[in-house]
């Protein structure tokens, strides 16, 4: 592979030259070249006096607010070079370890994903995503293929992606789905991983030269009680992705709004009706519904690029709509990817007369109505696209 990044992908050193890309991703850039601390890092900084083992949940919520809080300022001091993130001491037990013990009780009635199955996955009980509290990585590599702004400059570049098996949707459409679709516990063949484990795959990532890590899957999301767990175990200060469905609880999300330093969130599909059918989702919440919420909330708490697949035959009724919605709630503060490499996959090729809307691929036209409704709406995508 390469050491140099323009010898590989020249956009991830011309992109940064764009005005708009350093201002939407400038707390991202600040930790990827080593300048600032990544948030994960600042967490350590917050002590709490809340002894985890013995408060109720309710206390531990209570007291992660009021850390949140504080470490929403200390990350403003910071960003704006009033405060040093570097010469700050680290405390134990801190608000990491908070966020870990939280997560950990919510395992024993999980409720990760707006699924919300409520079972038991710390004593072995299996929900919607097939998963009990083991997390099972498929792969781990410096990926190349992503985003221009995601390769990295000043490193020898690549995104460090850890991809997990299962997914708390079941796209019949999806591209990875031999890793994200288990039908059941028995069909997981990656490498089950302790926080420990994980944290060392992260390292050796970042020792290569990645320029992040990038939680992807799959869904991370339903292994969120062993990456954040993970992350006590972490030394090297790089910046945390987090690639999601989006279709996850607000709890989990205050759980990752300390953490991540970049969304990189998909949304797909802006009716319902689209979500339950093709990503046989919403049974218990509206997928556009959650999806909407947790995108204006992560679009305050780090730096943010929209994932679109632009589906065939979807242009009018989910497309157009989601762009509106981008533009009109968050679209001075993100990047849009708008993405045009649909094809049928998984479930779709066998049965096209099932899905005959997207049992083909988007035409030349449909991807250049996105882009010129995009345009129109003065949403930055041509940068990252």
């Amino acid at each position: 592979m390469p050491s140099s990044v323009a010898s590989m992908r020249p956009d991830a050193v011309s992109v940064w030259k764009d005005t708009e890309v350093r201002e939407r991703l400038s707390w991202y850039r600040q930790v990827m070249i080593g300048r600032l601390p990544a948030k994960f890092m600042l967490c350590r900084k917050i002590p709490t006096q809340v002894e985890n083992s013995d408060a109720s949940q309710e206390e531990l919520w209570n007291e992660h607010a009021s850390l949140s809080q504080q470490l929403c300022d200390l990350v403003k001091n910071v960003e704006s070079g009033s405060e040093s993130g570097w010469s700050l001491k680290d405390h134990h037990p801190n608000l990491l370890d908070l966020k870990g013990a939280l997560v950990n009780r919510m395992l024993e009635h999980c409720n990760f994903c707006e699924w919300d199955c409520k079972v038991n996955r710390a004593e072995g009980k299996i929900g919607f995503c097939r998963l009990d509290r083991t997390t099972s990585v498929g792969s781990f590599f410096r990926h190349y293929g992503e985003e221009a702004p995601l390769i990295g400059v000043e490193r020898k570049g690549g995104s460090g992606t850890i991809f997990f098996e299962s997914c708390n949707c079941h796209c019949v459409f999806c591209q990875n789905w031999s890793i994200s679709q288990p039908k059941t516990k028995m069909n997981i063949i990656g490498e089950a991983v302790t926080p420990v484990r994980l944290a060392e795959i992260a390292e050796e990532l970042a020792s290569e030269g990645a320029a992040n890590i990038n939680y992807v899957g799959g869904e991370p999301t339903i292994d969120l009680h062993t990456i954040v767990n993970s992350l006590t175990h972490m030394s090297t200060s790089i910046p945390l992705i987090w690639n999601s469905n989006m279709y996850c609880t607000m709890e989990s999300m205050r759980i990752l709004a300390d953490l991540i330093d970049l969304w990189l969130p998909d949304f797909k599909f802006w009716r319902d009706e689209c979500a339950k059918r093709l990503m046989w989702v919403g049974a218990k919440a509206s997928y556009p519904e959650v999806v909407k919420r947790n995108h204006i909330f992560a679009a305050e708490h780090g730096s943010m690029i929209i994932r679109h697949l632009v589906m065939p035959g979807h242009i009018e009724c989910c497309t157009k709509p989601i762009l509106d919605f981008i533009s009109e709630t968050i679209g001075d503060k993100v990047l849009v990817n708008i993405m045009s490499q649909y094809y049928p996959s998984n479930m779709v090729p066998m049965n096209p007369e099932k899905y005959p809307d997207i049992a083909r691929y988007p035409s030349r036209k449909e991807i250049q109505d996105a882009y010129d409704y995009a345009r129109a709406l003065g949403l930055q995508f041509e940068q990252v696209t």
